[in-house]
């Protein structure tokens, strides 16, 4: 099978041929169709993170396709079903984060694409009770966003409790954002789509962003204050000026959420404001299976829009350029 391989993080990935997994007891193999690229993807590769994955490896948790074989112990699962690999991998089950259905905290957990080989390649192997099927008339490209950047996002509205009627902000309009937008809308908010990029503010207006707010030519803080803040800040941008702007957003007893991961790990935040604001600051990561399985719902009955493009595995070095590089409105897929 061909695979992208990460040989070392200061490399270009390889395309390389390397024999097709064998499932071990517990888990399927599964020929993939579609892969989507994350930038957490782009991290692994180039080792950005204090947790290192240990070349060689595949990237890759976006994986969609057709189960080939099934382990010995597998029950769950069947030859031919479609189904997702997500970044949770594995956990253990029986911790009380996982029993109390916050499997992604597990603390013995693997990541796809991380501690696993992933699904930028041409088969993959995955954990059986970690896959998640995809409903009949989702196609593998549209599937492939939603398995990271989708669940993530859905899960990052749910924890913010936004309700409807209230204003939802969402700060970095791409592959995430413009799902998350689509989120808080279902949830029967007001959205307030941000970024610097003219595409992808035409892409939150097409998708029913309220207002729309390009930071590049103007002030997110005042315009957003100008409308009477927002309850709610989702902050997808990497960046801890962006993180800054979010919280300075708010209104009086907002919340905000923190989704994406800085490289410096570090944002400036004013006590005075938040306290006697009654700022909730929440910490947000990947959803459960359980979150995964209604973003397809959600998706299957139409309530939701992919924005992607698709590429082949060979192009993943100028796809990871085009990523860094902010050149693409929405999401990259490669295809096999």
């Amino acid at each position: 099978m061909r695979a992208a391989v990460v040989t070392a993080f200061d490399k270009p990935l390889e395309i390389q041929n390397l024999p097709v997994p064998e499932p071990g007891p517990h888990q399927v193999l599964v020929r993939i169709e579609a892969s989507g690229l994350c930038h957490t993807d782009i991290h692994a590769a180039h080792g950005d993170w204090p947790v290192k994955p240990a070349p060689p490896f595949t990237p890759g948790h976006e994986g969609v396709g057709i189960v080939e074989k099934v382990g010995s112990a597998v029950t769950g699962r069947t030859v031919g079903e479609r189904v997702a690999i997500p970044w949770l991998g594995y956990a253990c089950g029986t911790c009380s984060y996982c029993v109390s259905g916050r499997e992604t905290l597990c603390e013995a957990q693997l990541n796809t694409g991380y501690a696993l080989d992933g699904g930028h390649a041409e088969y993959a192997v995955a954990h059986a009770e970690y896959v998640v099927p995809v409903p009949e008339g989702i196609s593998p490209a549209e599937a492939a966003p939603l398995t990271c950047a989708g669940v993530t996002t859905y899960k990052a509205v749910k924890v913010s409790g936004v309700r409807p009627t209230e204003r939802a902000a969402i700060f970095g309009i791409g592959g995430l954002g413009h799902l998350a937008q689509q989120y808080a809308q279902i949830f029967g908010a007001e959205t307030v789509a941000v970024d610097i990029t003219e595409d992808k503010l035409r892409l939150a207006r097409d998708l029913g962003a309220t207002h729309t707010v390009n930071a590049a030519t103007g002030d997110p803080v005042a315009e957003i204050q100008a409308l009477g803040g927002a309850d709610v800040a989702i902050v997808l941008a990497a960046s801890p000026r962006v993180l800054e702007q979010a919280h300075a957003s708010l209104r009086r007893g907002g919340r905000l959420v923190l989704v994406s991961l800085p490289k410096d790990n570090a944002m400036r935040l004013p006590v005075f404001e938040t306290v006697l604001g009654g700022i909730s600051v929440i910490g947000s990561i990947v959803g459960t299976r359980a979150d995964l399985a209604e973003v397809f719902q959600l998706h299957a009955a139409g309530r939701t829009r992919v924005s992607y493009e698709t590429r082949k595995l060979e192009e993943i070095n100028q796809s990871f350029e085009e990523i860094l590089s902010s050149a693409v409105t929405a999401r990259l897929v490669f295809e096999f």
